[in-house]
């Protein structure tokens, strides 16, 4: 991503002319390394300072965050000291990645206190250091080195700048300059580097991709090295294009620009339009950076997010579903051992028959076996220190408890299978989970369940549950479906007798509903809203799916049974295509 140097001089005075004056009125930090700063320039808006691993960044962003009901340790240190703190400036130093924000905070007797807040944005992850007025550390995100490093980053000690590139300043540079720059630092062997590696190997503040793009525009090739382009017309090309970003940056024709690959989706971002992709991506303008960095990194970080949690939650549910399953098989095997139980009351029989020939301290006991039906002896083990009598009465208690167990265990395994069916559902649900809220659902829904904890923030918040996902037929009828079990229950409970109820046959699914009140319902409506049902599913990525098709009163659920789960009667059959487009085309957004 093209976030250098550069970049950040056309960010930083766009936010400069937006927050100068500004009071801070509210500051969260909603993950880890990442602050959002609220500030009242006028209008209120909201200043994001942080990123993912990989995507450090500051910008205004118009996302919604969630605020944790306990902050962490850096934002009560923020809050303690900028609450209320005017921004007096926003600044680059030189020409690298950080960005200064100079601040009035009140004091402890209300006179203004000055304090300055640098990010810094290069590495895997954005650096916070908050100093007084003099430059003394209070204290940072990331503590880095020792009292003794050459620049450390610990409360207490000065604040220094990184140190700089050993790299000349093309916005200080004359033409002259700049070519001596270039031709003096790529002399003989370093010819055969490819031109963009020699341009960002001489000059501060560009990224690889604006090095590909000014290659690109001086040669039409981003791949040239630097002794074709000697060649060429010594290096005249690369140095024309590098002073006209040098006077695009002076005179500030920034024209921040978001690129889309050919299925439209975001893939990279600069402050100039680049043509080197060529016709399969798109170069779109932005309104500003900030807008073009916060639609850019808001919907990847989002759905990352969203990827972290789903994962978690599969994690814990396979790992439910594979202790069941566990559980099921040592249940099945031992309700095999209870085959045996007739043995048992076989032998106490045998041995009550021939009490009479028995004497006291015999090991076994050969008797005729007349429970079979070619004869014969039976051998039977016997306790040497009971007496026949107890002998007896031990294989009767060993058959009444495999009788009991074979009672028992039915009743476990059928509960275990029904339980393994309803994990299978849920891994079934996230496998599907659009957005933030599915995965609340879902997680609420596990933990009424027991199968995780609840925490003292899940006891506080109360959520809003989200609606079913609406769709409209061809024929007009409003068709919803399930994101989850929960919404399973509750949209098959609040259906119309007459309404039309659609689900997978024998596979997970969401249930659907056609809203039609026992008006009839059209073979197209039936066939789309089956499809919902396929595509909706386990069997979305099938060629056909069994659908079964009834209506609402014939749903039951029966009593105790888990979230999504239900029986019913007089359907029938329709084999469904499982169809994304479709789905899309129908949906009510």
């Amino acid at each position: 991503m093209a976030l250098d140097a550069i970049f950040l001089k056309g960010l930083v005075g766009e936010l400069s002319a937006k927050l100068t004056g500004g009071k801070i009125e509210r500051i969260n930090e909603p993950a880890r390394g990442t602050v959002v700063l609220t500030v009242k320039a006028g209008s209120r808006v909201e200043l994001f300072i942080g990123g993912s691993s990989g995507s450090p960044r500051i910008h205004l962003t118009e996302a919604n965050f969630e605020r944790p009901q306990e902050p962490p340790m850096f934002c009560m240190l923020l809050r303690k000291h900028l609450t209320g703190a005017r921004i007096i400036s926003v600044t680059q130093p030189a020409l690298d990645r950080v960005v200064s924000l100079r601040l009035t905070a009140p004091g402890m007797f209300g006179e203004g206190e000055e304090r300055y807040l640098h990010v810094e944005l290069f590495g895997r992850a954005v650096n916070m250091i908050l100093t007084d007025g003099e430059g003394i550390i209070t204290d940072c995100l990331y503590r880095t080195g020792s009292a003794q490093s050459e620049r450390a980053v610990l409360p207490g000690l000065k604040y220094r700048l990184p140190p700089m590139q050993d790299k000349a300043d093309l916005l200080s540079l004359t033409r002259d300059e700049i070519g001596g720059v270039l031709k003096s630092a790529n002399k003989n062997a370093s010819d055969e580097r490819t031109l963009d590696r020699a341009v960002l190997g001489s000059f501060l503040g560009i990224s690889p991709l604006i090095a590909r793009e000014l290659a690109y525009l001086a040669y039409g090739d981003t791949g040239i090295r630097v002794a074709g382009a000697r060649e060429i017309d010594g290096l005249e090309a690369i140095i024309d294009k590098l002073c006209k970003l040098a006077e695009l940056v002076h005179e500030g024709r920034f024209a921040p620009t978001l690129i889309r690959d050919r299925e439209g989706e975001p893939f990279d971002f600069s402050y100039m339009p680049v043509s080197q992709y060529g016709v399969d991506y798109v170069n779109e303008t932005a309104g500003n950076f900030s807008k073009l960095l916060d639609g850019f990194y808001t919907r990847r970080d989002s759905e990352e997010r969203r990827r972290q949690r789903a994962r978690e939650l599969t994690r814990t549910v396979r790992s439910a579903r594979d202790r069941v399953a566990r559980r099921l098989a040592a249940q099945r095997q031992e309700l095999g051992e209870t085959e045996r139980r007739e043995w048992f009351r076989e032998c106490g029989d045998l041995i009550t028959a021939n009490i009479y020939a028995m004497r006291k301290g015999a090991a076994v006991l050969e008797a005729e076996d007349f429970y079979s039906e070619t004869g014969g002896v039976r051998s039977i083990p016997l306790d040497p220190r009971k007496t026949p009598q107890q002998n007896a009465a031990k294989y009767y208690k060993d058959y009444n408890r495999l009788k009991s167990a074979k009672v028992h265990l039915t009743r476990l395994i059928a509960q275990g299978e029904e339980e393994l069916e309803y994990l299978e559902s849920v891994l079934d649900e996230l496998a599907r989970a659009e957005d933030p809220r599915d995965l609340a659902e879902i997680r609420a829904e596990l933990r009424d369940g027991g199968y995780i904890r609840a925490t003292s923030r899940d006891k506080r918040e109360r959520r809003a549950a989200s609606a079913p996902m609406r769709f409209r037929s061809t024929a007009g009828f409003d068709i919803r479906v399930g994101r989850n079990n929960a919404q399973n229950d509750a949209l098959t409970k609040s259906a119309g007798r007459g309404d039309i109820w659609l689900h997978t046959q024998k596979i997970h699914g969401s249930h659907v509903i056609i809203s039609a009140a026992g008006a009839e319902v059209d073979g197209q409506t039936l066939a789309e809203a089956a499809s919902l049902a396929a595509f909706y599913s386990q069997g979305r990525d099938s060629g056909k799916v069994a659908v079964d098709i009834t209506l609402a009163k014939h749903v039951k659920k029966p009593a105790g049974a888990r979230p999504g789960m239900v029986i019913y009667t007089d359907y029938k059959t329709v084999a469904a295509v499982p169809d994304g487009e479709l789905a899309e085309k129908l949906r009510v957004k």
